[in-house]
């Protein structure tokens, strides 16, 4: 079905107002145009998609669904669930899900999609095989290329992917994150103390000032040299300047929970797990917190909370069930 005029403007608007990063106006041209076509699939699809993005996965599953159960093959409805199996960390039903809408259209950011799936499934070599097809046809394409210094990067095939971080370099001067990544891998033969001092001064040149990426780097440097407190700085202005980036934010977490500095700890890391409770680790280290403290029941009230979030997280329901028995074994003897 097209899209008519009005809803049109209003998806292109959305559409570009996503890429700017400005969501909440993305999702009112959305919702606008759907309440003149609310069966569209693409709407739905774009606005559920939009709140895959805010990790707002139980309203992206509820469209998403509606989409599907209109179209089980429409490709970008399956992208989009394969996007939440993906922040729910089932890459296997994720790599199905793109495989599918892979079959019905052949867009290279659904290749992209499997071969970021293959990734987190570690199975870099496909992943690998899945980029270089569409490198042939897109050689210098940034998102694959920068997919494939990834990629080659957990291989450890090192210098092949400061070689790719060198070509984005030239392709893009500004991606912070290229830079942040040759810092990085230059940086793998040279004692941890000088790249410290080096992003030091980096971070306090005014261009560079309100760059996350090297205030994270920088973060990691100062935690392996044993500066964890200046570490924990250094990851709060990053995680500052990138909201969105939960990296930044659970490793000031951990930074802070290194330092016994429990409260701290709590406010990064419960804050983070609300957001992706399908972190085991990130988990493991709340439950050891909350136990250190005495304060299990308050680990339990997290939890409940994280499920109500995000609904279809079986392993938050069976960690709930077993903390309410081994409560209900406490009051019993």
């Amino acid at each position: 079905m097209p899209l008519t005029e009005f809803c049109r403007i209003k998806w292109e608007r959305a559409r570009d107002l996503k890429q700017k990063g400005k969501y909440g106006q993305a999702e009112k041209e959305l919702t606008e145009a759907l309440e003149e076509a609310p069966a569209h699939l693409l709407l739905k699809s774009s606005l559920a998609d939009l709140y895959v993005r805010q990790l707002r996965l139980v309203e992206a599953r509820i469209l998403t669904e509606e989409a599907l159960a209109s179209d089980p093959g429409y490709p970008q409805a399956l992208v989009v669930l394969g996007e939440i199996f993906s922040k729910e960390k089932n890459f296997d039903e994720a790599l199905n899900c793109f495989r599918h809408a892979f079959r019905k259209d052949e867009k290279p950011y659904v290749a992209l999609r499997i071969a970021r799936t293959l990734r987190n499934m570690e199975r870099y070599q496909e992943a690998l095989d899945e980029l270089d097809s569409v490198l042939v046809a897109h050689r210098e394409n940034p998102l694959f290329l920068k997919e494939k210094a990834l990629t080659l990067n957990r291989m450890e095939r090192y210098g092949e992917a400061l070689e790719i971080y060198e070509k984005l370099r030239v392709l893009d001067p500004g991606d912070s994150f290229v830079l942040k990544e040759i810092f990085r891998l230059k940086g793998r033969s040279r004692p941890d103390e000088g790249v410290v001092k080096e992003l030091s001064a980096v971070v306090n040149i005014p261009s560079k000032r309100d760059d996350p990426h090297l205030h994270g780097l920088l973060g990691q440097k100062l935690k392996a040299t044993g500066q964890v407190r200046e570490a924990a700085a250094e990851y709060r202005t990053a995680a500052q300047l990138a909201p969105d980036d939960l990296y930044f934010l659970k490793q000031e977490g951990y930074c802070h929970y290194r330092l016994k500095n429990y409260s701290q700890a709590l406010e990064c890391l419960g804050d983070a797990f609300l957001k992706d409770p399908s972190d085991f680790i990130l988990k493991g280290t709340l439950e050891k917190i909350y136990t250190t403290l005495g304060r299990l029941d308050d680990f339990l009230s997290l939890l409940q909370h994280a499920l109500e979030l995000h609904p279809h997280n079986v392993k938050l329901m069976g960690k709930i069930k077993k903390l309410k028995k081994q409560f209900e074994g406490k009051n019993d003897s």
